[in-house]
């Protein structure tokens, strides 16, 4: 099904997109994902340029990605998204990755914040801007839980610090870093198949990050924390 207002964008799975299993990586999904939401943000004029003139960013808040199955090296693939609600200053927005035969291969669902950079400070879109959008019928998925429920017992891993290559056009660490970074500490034998990420504050370059790990039954959470303790994001990985 084809929502009325749904941006695709088409591919292939390339060579740079895959590991070791000749498959198309997990970060390479969630970057289709990313990508295909500012091209549709460009296409409607609601793009970078446009933001950056006016000190304005949708901010990620929340991801939840299911991966029914990992598209091999060649493959062709479609990616598509749409907004399927407002309300306030928060945006809901939908993600689904298709191979040729329009089989599902991944899904998502996301909220994002819509922000005054130059104030620090989440900001009402203009009604235009919505409606240039437009709202389609939401994706028939399980929604779970915003917040990440962190596990009892988490254990503190070796700090790093953010890199150039983490930063985004906003100057801070791009979302998909943050689930890289987390990857580091998924010690599952089986392949991702469902990712949660919550974001709580902006790590910027040469900040500190000290990562928490938990592990409980079928799942592993990953708290990224600054040197102080307060938390940038937490991610939670299932099998």
């Amino acid at each position: 099904m084809t929502r009325e207002n749904e941006y695709t964008i088409k591919s292939r799975v390339r060579f740079s997109e895959i590991d070791h299993t000749r498959k198309i990586t997990l970060p390479a999904i969630i970057n289709y994902f990313q990508d295909s939401s500012i091209f549709h943000s460009e296409s409607i004029g609601y793009g970078l340029k446009f933001l950056g003139e006016k000190k304005r960013a949708w901010v990620l808040s929340a991801w939840q990605i299911v991966i029914e199955r990992y598209p091999e090296l060649g493959e062709e693939i479609s990616v598509s998204t749409w907004a399927s609600g407002f309300k306030g200053i928060f945006g809901d927005r939908n993600f689904c990755m298709k191979d040729r035969q329009g089989n599902i291969a991944a899904y998502a669902n996301s909220l994002w914040v819509y922000m005054d950079i130059q104030k620090g400070r989440p900001q009402r879109p203009e009604a235009e801007e919505i409606t240039s959008y437009g709202v389609s019928e939401p994706l028939a998925m399980e929604h779970a839980p915003r917040k990440i429920t962190l596990p009892e017992n988490m254990t503190e891993s070796e700090p790093f610090p953010v890199r150039k290559y983490h930063i985004d056009t906003n100057e801070h660490v791009n979302n998909c870093q943050y689930i890289q970074m987390a990857m580091e500490l998924y010690e599952g034998e089986e392949p991702i198949r469902q990712v949660r990420a919550e974001y709580k504050r902006s790590a910027v370059y040469k900040d500190i990050i000290v990562p928490k790990v938990g592990r409980k039954e079928d799942r592993t959470v990953v708290e990224l924390c600054s040197a102080d303790g307060r938390a940038f994001a937490s991610v939670e990985f299932r099998a």
